[in-house]
């Protein structure tokens, strides 16, 4: 496996991405769409997940073709993002067609990014405009970072961000994931220096500091933003409840069927676990949508699909760290950016 081009999402042929943020409402949505629709399905195991539309894409309903996906940031507010490029794509007359209707199909899911220092005191929801403006922005180049959904996600001790990796199969497939990494967990070990996801890096993509040389890691379960979300709060106790997520897409060119993108997802929820100390908590939402543009033939299904869930894992934990690694800092943030910690 080598990384694409761009070690991007976009690396799948035919694949376009969209950001659109506000910077004083720290916050932000991010689409993934196509010039023609694309099957996908999703596997949720955080346990507080903020969705729309996700029970069409289990492999027993009947709908074949969707055509975009959106992470967006907002708390249930962002899932109008959805809203948003439907109507653009209604404007591009596309959608499923039922005699004189037109209905686009766009899945949505969300990240918690209320309490992050943001201004949130608009008067009408902002999120519709917000999925429109990405829509609009929809191409193959995308900043990730602080960008996008990611804009003003936080992990529990750095920033976290908008993150994307890409492979490249040995048989030509290509696996890409685009990930809001707001998780509850940590993106690093104890110190900051080292992700968790270092094995698992390529040619120094996020900083290369290589794992963590220390043992008996991952017993504790310090927070920043768990404690500048308290002070925030006048020091009031905070629940943790509903207040994290990691949000994920995976995708391929590999002619899947929807099960098969549903078997996708559920193995590149492993790379949330090898990025993220703790993962699929209670308070978090973790959610992997899975797609195929359908272009490549598989000459072996088991052995191809195998190694595409294994590489699909491997790109979300790489595009976890590599959210945090490009998160650049700004005015009112309640957390440090991984690269003022580490020089």
């Amino acid at each position: 496996m080598i990384p694409g081009p761009r070690n991007l999402i976009t690396d799948v042929p035919g694949l376009l991405v969209g950001n659109a943020q506000d910077d004083r409402l720290k916050s932000g949505t991010t689409v993934l769409s196509s010039d023609k629709p694309f099957t996908a399905s999703v596997h949720v195991m955080g346990g507080a997940p903020g969705t729309r539309e996700t029970d069409l894409l289990a492999p027993d309903k009947t709908n074949t073709e969707v055509h975009a996906l959106v992470l967006s940031g907002g708390s249930a507010y962002g899932l109008d993002a959805c809203s948003g490029v439907m109507d653009a794509l209604r404007a591009e007359g596309r959608g499923l067609r039922l005699g004189a209707a037109l209905i686009p199909l766009v899945p949505g899911a969300i990240i918690f990014d209320l309490l992050n220092g943001g201004a949130k005191d608009w008067d009408e929801n902002p999120y519709r405009t917000l999925g429109k403006a990405a829509f609009a922005n929809l191409g193959e180049d995308f900043a990730i970072g602080t960008a996008g959904a990611g804009t003003g996600a936080l992990t529990a001790m750095v920033k976290g961000g908008l993150g994307s990796a890409s492979f490249v199969l040995d048989s030509g497939i290509t696996v890409g994931a685009l990930v809001a990494a707001n998780p509850m967990g940590a993106v690093t070990t104890p110190g900051d220096r080292h992700f968790w996801a270092a094995p698992f890096e390529v040619d120094g993509e996020f900083g290369g500091t290589g794992p963590d040389p220390a043992t008996g890691l991952g017993r504790s379960l310090d927070s920043r933003k768990f404690a500048a979300m308290m002070a925030a709060n006048g020091g009031r106790p905070l629940s943790e409840t509903r207040a994290n997520t990691t949000i994920a897409i995976v995708a391929t060119d590999a002619a899947l069927t929807k099960a098969q993108c549903q078997r996708m997802a559920t193995a590149a929820h492993d790379g949330i676990g090898r990025a993220c100390v703790p993962a699929h908590a209670p308070g978090d939402g973790d959610l992997v949508f899975a797609l195929t543009t359908g272009a490549r033939p598989m000459q072996s299904p088991e052995r191809d699909l195998t190694q595409i869930g294994h590489a699909a894992s491997l790109c979300l934990a790489r595009a976890i760290a590599r959210a945090a690694y490009a998160a650049t800092p700004a005015e009112g943030d309640l957390l440090p950016c991984w690269s003022q910690l580490v020089r």
